[in-house]
């Protein structure tokens, strides 16, 4: 069976959430069966296994499209990828493709990052469901990674494929080990505006001994919001963390913190748990079918600082149980077991 994976959507530098999935997936998929990688720069290699590769076209390119001409060459059984927006006209072998939340539709506001054409193209195409459908339509299978983006998924209708989860999982650490437990909350994930991070930051000023550690880059105009929010509570903003010190941080940590009001899964989350770090978030779908119901995690709803602030004392006066829980907690979320479901799912359609 010839399994080619679409790698084009790594970063050259620094992974985001859809880079890391790629890597970590295909990386576990490799030990399992060959395959050849899709790329469409050859610095990408830096992050992917030692793996079969073809240089063909960017996503990004007009050429998208029609990709598919390109991929036929290959004569694959199967092709993967963790976008759902890999051209397909043309095509002559099954293809599988990947939602990974529906976080948009919600939440219209683009990344402020692109440039103003793509955020006008972004706010046009998440202004109706139909767009969705056509792309889903087009594949043989449809890959998510939560049963809560699955449900919506089914709610809202986008596909008339079969829907199989293949989580998010942490990338292993070189020492999972716990460091001495300091008063650290750490927060991971960007600043935008369903992120809710005003409400951790004003939830700061009730926790007077504790510091909130921000890891993400900020703008000097949401710092100083951030800063306002927090009154006399104390925040520790990094401003890009490498891995290393995110790490670090997290290993002596009394726990990490998210009031986001929408999620597709919470990666953080479980990185945060593999070193036995627990979880104090908000209280939706997605974070408690990530975080569990054993004692890993406590449930604040998203907008009550005072919440938080409790959840964290009482996380306290119980924190080895928890810390013991986020760690069993965590392996359920490994990139071996989503790659064997994956693996799963693509024989099954190359056997079609």
């Amino acid at each position: 069976m010839k399994i080619v994976v679409d790698c084009r959507y790594t970063r050259i530098e620094r992974h985001d959430g859809i880079s890391r999935y790629t890597a970590g997936l295909v990386t576990a998929l490799a030990e399992r069966r060959p395959l050849t990688m899709l790329i469409s720069d050859e610095r990408q290699l830096a992050h992917l296994p030692p793996c079969p590769h073809v240089l063909v076209s960017a996503p990004t390119s007009i050429r998208e499209p029609f990709v598919a001409r390109q991929v036929n060459r290959l004569r694959p059984d199967v092709v993967f990828t963790p976008m759902q927006t890999m051209g397909s006209w043309g095509r002559t072998y099954p293809l599988v493709l990947t939602v990974h939340d529906l976080i948009y539709y919600r939440h219209p506001t683009p990344p402020p990052e692109f440039a103003w054409p793509v955020r006008l193209l972004w706010r046009l195409y998440h202004t109706a469901w139909w767009p969705q459908r056509v792309l889903l339509n087009r594949a043989d299978a449809v890959v998510t990674v939560s049963e809560t983006t699955k449900a919506l998924i089914a709610q809202h209708r986008l596909t008339r494929r079969p829907v199989t989860v293949v989580p998010n999982a942490p990338d292993p650490v070189p020492d999972p080990s716990r460091l001495p437990r300091t008063k650290a909350l750490v927060y991971m994930g960007s600043f935008m505006p369903y992120k809710n991070v005003e409400t951790l930051a004003r939830a700061m000023a009730l926790l007077p001994d504790h510091e909130l550690h921000l890891m993400s880059r900020v703008s000097d105009a949401q710092r100083a919001r951030l800063r306002a929010a927090a009154g006399p509570g104390t925040l520790v903003f990094h401003d890009g963390a490498t891995d290393e010190t995110y790490v670090e941080v997290l290993r002596g940590a009394t726990a990490l913190v998210s009031a986001s009001r929408d999620e597709g899964f919470g990666i953080p989350l479980v990185e945060a748990m593999a070193v036995g770090t627990p979880l104090v978030v908000s209280d939706i779908p997605v974070f408690r079918e990530v975080g569990g119901s054993e004692g890993a995690a406590v449930y604040v709803p998203p907008d009550d600082a005072e919440g938080f602030a409790a959840a964290v004392r009482e996380l306290e006066e119980r924190w080895d149980a928890a810390s013991a829980a986020a760690r069993r907690r965590a392996e359920h979320y490994t990139w071996e077991r989503s790659a064997e479901v994956l693996l799963e799912l693509l024989e099954e359609l190359a056997r079609r």
